[in-house]
């Protein structure tokens, strides 16, 4: 049977989705994705830019994908903390803790390159919705374990997780998390006090 050689233009749909996330993702961090358009994206792969739009609809399109996959990353170590074996009320503190670490690094790290990451998440309204649930799931799953064990009294789980990421939002959110003042004390503060809600059944 002959060999049959693929093009860039040929190749099948998930790999080829890959492939120009990865192009865009490098020429956004070269150049910043107000200066890189389709044509840029399809060039650094060697294919045609309608071959692009085969695959997303738009710059927007394969920005939005961009973000989700950076999103995706960042909180990828938090799911080690979801499924570990501690104490509910050990997990959700261990939960936001790396949460604020996770950010701090990569501010650290390289801030030019986190400031356009996160403009792109920003711009991507759709994205970061669904990265504030799939957060939120993780902080539903600590507590309905914490209800299982008898450790929480509350029955809403998934609205207690909600209220957890809402009003620990101060110090994870990437503007609070890049000033110099980290306020640690009043982040294990606030937990506390939620967590001695859960136990009291007045969350």
């Amino acid at each position: 049977m002959p060999k049959v050689t693929q093009t860039p233009d040929s190749q099948p749909e998930t790999t080829m989705r890959s492939k120009i996330i990865v192009a865009a993702e490098d020429l956004f961090r070269r150049h910043g994705p107000a200066k890189t358009n389709v044509v840029d994206v399809a060039r650094h792969l060697g294919m045609s830019h309608a071959n692009v739009y085969r695959h997303f609809a738009s710059k927007a399109a394969i920005q939005d994908a961009v973000a989700a996959g950076w999103l995706e990353r960042m909180i990828a170590p938090l799911d080690q903390i979801v499924r570990s074996r501690a104490s509910a009320e050990d997990r959700i503190f261990r939960w936001v803790e790396r949460l604020i670490e996770i950010k701090e690094t990569a501010i650290q790290d390289d801030p030019e390159l986190f400031a356009t990451y996160n403009k792109l998440a920003e711009a991507s309204r759709g994205v970061i919705a669904e990265h504030v649930e799939h957060l939120r799931a993780q902080l539903q799953i600590i507590v309905e374990d914490g209800i299982k064990n008898g450790e929480f009294k509350v029955k809403d789980a998934k609205a207690v997780a909600r209220a957890i990421h809402e009003s620990t939002t101060r110090y994870q959110h990437p503007f609070f998390v890049s000033r110099p003042e980290k306020h640690s004390d009043g982040m294990h503060l606030l937990l506390t006090l939620l967590i001695a809600g859960m136990k009291a059944d007045v969350a």
